[in-house]
């Protein structure tokens, strides 16, 4: 077997196994290395080949696919330092648990560490931010060898998949010649049978439920306290929300819902959810009228800083941190308990066993009501400029059904914690709340948008600008998306931050403004603009948008210092009303 058929079977064996093992897309970054890879993908009739010219783009955009799908997605690039331009998207798929499958071409070993042209050090490149790290061994074409590159495949779909999802890294060497022959005999064949039809290392993985003895003893422990307290946060199970708004209502108690946590949106019951308590837990004296018995946290920790305060100033509380699978997700250094079981299983479970619990009759009521005095503060009012609450307000009212709500990070995600009210519709909440970033934003909700589904992106202007490379991909694929920017020139968290009250420096080193005219680079990539002035022209601008096919920005313009009195306003008002309300 020559270099050619060699490199051919064995690149085969390892791309088909990737299909049998239920990878669907590939996002491919141009080079030259890569080339046996790239070739191979686009080639098998089961993958949908996306390519992306610049890699941080590519590598975001692979994890918005694989956010909205919730399956692997394939990213390849060529050697050198393409693959470090991947690294800010693999910190963010490790932190956010979103599994990604890195395949980066390699120099062969012979022409690493000589100042070969763009060889750099490759190996464990990514370090403990990947779950599986392999080197792959050069080419051959022997039927152990292809059985090799399968059961490698197979591997690394199961590791990137398995327990907390999560990316996994292979380096692959290759020598010149790089181009495969697809014209060989039965290339996409297993050494080990003709037909195979599915992976070569099926896999049954069961979800996790606590012994019937733990459940017991928690629902006694729980029984035990009055005013207890669910809190939901990011998480994407669609079985979890109706779980455990159930369990909510059986014992009688508030659920504090992260806009992330899907439990906002959908057509299960939400008596019992309380969206607003960000605003009216900023004031100290409202956090000491709810101390709690007990605190259980589904999922990742809130957005919300004031849930943070809440948290920490009730150290003595009994809390409970549910996770599907181990992991270490809480921040505030309190005594908590692990529960390691699958969310919707547990919810049941302790429905089950639960008597009717000995609850304070007033506890629910007295969070339900300052939940409905925050709403009212919330979502009265029309500014004669458009605020940036205003804009969150009117997008909820008509976002289509069945839609993805992508939400970019700093002020975009408060806004929406804060004015995305519980909604019938049908509306799944993503973002990138790993690392919490603003790079990368533009490209993961393009990428979000490849499965068809109607995808708005919210985000501010400094995301805007630093992803505005990721526009090529609604242009080059005439992908459907509308994008929602936020434009107060600059940062506009920081001038809620003491760094405001620093005249001298803040504008260059926070306030940041970049005074760029955005409609220019939006036409550039073949998009539709418009400016929305008011939340009654926003709600015509943004249903016209779904309407439109393709790329649509909406821009609106606000101001900082306005924005923060505005917000400043709302939350007085509303500490105010409860306050006096308590008296």
């Amino acid at each position: 077997m020559n270099h050619i058929e060699t490199l051919s079977r064995y690149t085969a064996n390892f791309v088909d196994e990737l299909t049998k093992s239920g990878v669907t897309d590939v996002v491919i970054s141009p080079g030259s290395r890569s080339t046996p890879l790239a070739l191979t993908f686009t080639e098998h009739s089961s993958i949908k080949e996306w390519v992306i010219i610049d890699e941080r783009s590519a590598a975001f955009f692979a994890m918005g696919i694989a956010k909205q799908t919730n399956r692997p997605v394939a990213l390849i690039c060529t050697s050198g330092t393409a693959a470090a331009n991947y690294f800010p998207a693999i910190v963010e798929a490790h932190y956010s648990r979103v599994p990604l499958i890195v395949l980066t071409a390699d120099r062969p070993h012979e022409l690493r560490d000589v100042g070969a042209p763009q060889a750099i050090e490759q190996i464990k490149l990514y370090g403990d931010y990947v779950k599986w790290f392999h080197e792959m061994a050069l080419p051959e074409g022997t039927p152990e060898m292809l059985g090799y590159a399968r059961n490698k495949a197979a591997r690394a779909v199961y590791m990137a998949r398995e327990g907390n999802p999560g990316p996994v890294h292979l380096n692959f060497p290759f020598r010149e010649p790089l181009n495969p022959d697809f014209s060989l005999r039965k290339l996409w064949e297993s050494p080990a049978t003709e037909q195979q039809t599915q992976s070569v290392n099926p896999v049954f993985d069961g979800k996790k439920r606590l012994a019937a003895q733990h459940v017991q003893q928690l629902v006694k422990v729980l029984g035990e306290g009055q005013k207890g307290v669910i809190v939901c946060g990011p998480q994407t199970d669609p079985d979890f929300a109706s779980a455990v708004t159930e369990l909510a209502h059986i014992w009688g108690l508030p659920v504090l819902a992260d806009p992330l946590s899907q439990v906002r949106t959908g057509s299960h019951h939400k008596d019992q959810v309380i969206e607003s308590y960000d605003a009216f837990l900023r004031n100290k004296s409202i956090r000491e009228q709810l101390k709690p018995d007990y605190i259980i946290r589904f999922g990742a920790m809130p957005v919300s800083k004031a849930y943070l305060f809440y948290v920490k100033e009730n150290k003595d509380s009994k809390q409970y941190l549910v996770e599907n699978y181990t992991g270490y997700r809480e921040p505030t250094g309190n005594i908590t308990e692990f529960i390691f079981a699958d969310p919707v299983m547990l919810c049941e479970d302790l429905i089950a066993e639960s008597a009717a619990f000995d609850v304070d009759a007033g506890w629910l009521n007295r969070w339900q009501e300052m939940n409905r005095i925050s709403k009212k503060h919330l979502l009265s009012g029309t500014e004669t400029a458009i605020k940036e609450g205003e804009v969150v307000r009117g997008l909820c009212d008509v976002i289509p059904e069945d839609s993805t709500l992508y939400v970019g990070n700093s002020m975009a995600i408060r806004d929406v914690d804060s004015f995305l009210m519980t909604t019938p519709k049908n509306i799944s909440i993503l973002a990138n709340r790993g690392a919490n970033g603003i790079d990368g934003l533009v490209s993961s909700g393009i990428g979000a948008a490849t499965t068809g589904k109607l995808v708005t992106l919210l985000l501010g202007d400094l995301s805007f600008f630093h992803d505005m490379n990721g526009l090529l991909a609604a242009k080059h694929y005439k992908l459907n998306i509308t994008i929602l920017l936020v434009n107060n020139n600059g940062g506009g968290i920081f001038s809620f931050l003491p760094q405001s009250n620093d005249n001298k420096h803040f504008e260059a080193l926070f306030g940041t403004p970049v005074d760029i005219e955005f409609e220019k680079a939006i036409t550039m990539y073949g998009g539709k603009y418009a400016l929305a002035t008011t939340e009654d022209h926003l709600k015509e601008l943004l249903y016209t948008s779904y309407q439109h096919e393709g790329l649509s920005v909406i821009e609106v313009k606000t101001d900082r210092n306005e924005n923060v009195e505005w917000h400043r306003a709302k939350w007085h008002a509303i500490e105010k009303e409860i306050l006096q309300e308590g008296d």
